[in-house]
């Protein structure tokens, strides 16, 4: 069944190494750390009820992972479009934390040290996490999604994906070469410190509700998305322009007293977490061109943020 992904042999260790790279695919394609960490679970399952000389006659156990797995998430993607039909107000992808980080502003802010064997801590947090490039993956088709991200992110060659996709490894080159002019079309990042000093001054404009600063900070064609699930309260629609959305921010301060805004990494890239008595209520991640936020992804969904959340 293909040969994507490294490793041989059928050692259990061994197969269970190759947890992580399976995290790092599924979360890629899907957006969500929790149908990631399903979906490499129904591949481990899948994998064990195999008879014993089923496995050993498979060179690569990791590239049948990766194939089952990749399989497993192009149906997920597949029925997402219904799934999202049923979802309360805006969908957007679960955003990660950078543990380490919160580790050196104190240690109390989320569960404890990092455990290695949360599907979260086990992603790699690089360009290819980012929200802005997460949202940008959602608008393509499944199979788009599938053979762009397993060849342009983790190299694997269309001979390949294609056994994944049931499809010829020309018509697999053409589905990411259609992916990667969707992703052309989004500009490329500003540097971590130019978007870090620019959240850093929306913070302080937002504690101190000056809603001409907040202005000033926004693109006036700036839009934010936020993404509630259905189970906390916010705005169904995106909010669109800076001053309706400085505005919408001022009024949130206004009605959430005691609410404390941090700077820390939102899937890598500089953003902003707001809690409440050491709960994360929200984690807000930007997009930024030239000096000015373009666009606001604000995640309230509790079922999101169980990443971030407190021991206890």
């Amino acid at each position: 069944m293909g040969t994507v992904g490294p490793g041989t042999g059928t050692g259990t260790d061994e197969i269970a190494g190759e947890r992580r790279q399976l995290i790092n695919v599924a979360y890629r394609l899907l957006g969500s750390v929790t149908e990631a960490e399903d979906a490499v679970q129904d591949a481990y399952a899948r994998w064990y009820r195999l008879p014993r000389s089923r496995q050993e006659e498979i060179l690569s156990p990791g590239a049948w992972l990766t194939t089952v797995t990749s399989r497993i998430c192009l149906d997920l993607l597949s029925s997402a479009r219904a799934r999202r039909e049923r979802y309360v107000g805006a969908w957007l992808p679960e955003p990660l934390p950078n543990r380490t980080e919160w580790d050196h502003a104190g240690g109390t802010d989320l569960a404890g040290p990092a455990d290695p064997a949360d599907p979260a801590d086990q992603i790699v947090l690089d360009e290819s996490v980012a929200m802005a490039f997460l949202v940008v993956l959602e608008s393509m088709t499944p199979a788009e999604r599938v053979a762009f991200i397993l060849h342009d992110v983790f190299r694997y060659p269309f001979a390949e994906i294609a056994d994944v996709l049931g499809r010829t490894p020309a018509a697999c080159k053409q589905l990411a070469a259609s992916a990667r002019r969707r992703v052309s079309v989004a500009r490329a990042p500003v540097t971590a410190t130019g978007q870090a000093d620019v959240v850093r001054q929306v913070k302080e404009a937002w504690e101190t509700k000056d809603i001409a600063a907040l202005v000033g900070l926004l693109n006036p064609a700036a839009v934010m998305t936020a993404d509630g699930g259905g189970m906390v309260g916010t705005v169904l629609r995106p909010v669109e322009g800076g001053t309706r959305i400085a505005q919408y921010m001022v009024a949130i301060a206004d009605k959430a007293p005691g609410l404390e805004l941090l700077e820390r990494s939102v899937n890598g890239v500089p953003g902003l977490v707001a809690q409440r008595a050491g709960v994360v209520m929200t984690v807000a991640s930007f997009d930024v061109s030239d000096g000015r936020v373009t666009r606001i992804w604000a995640v309230r969904n509790p079922e999101k943020l169980r990443p971030w959340a407190r021991e206890g």
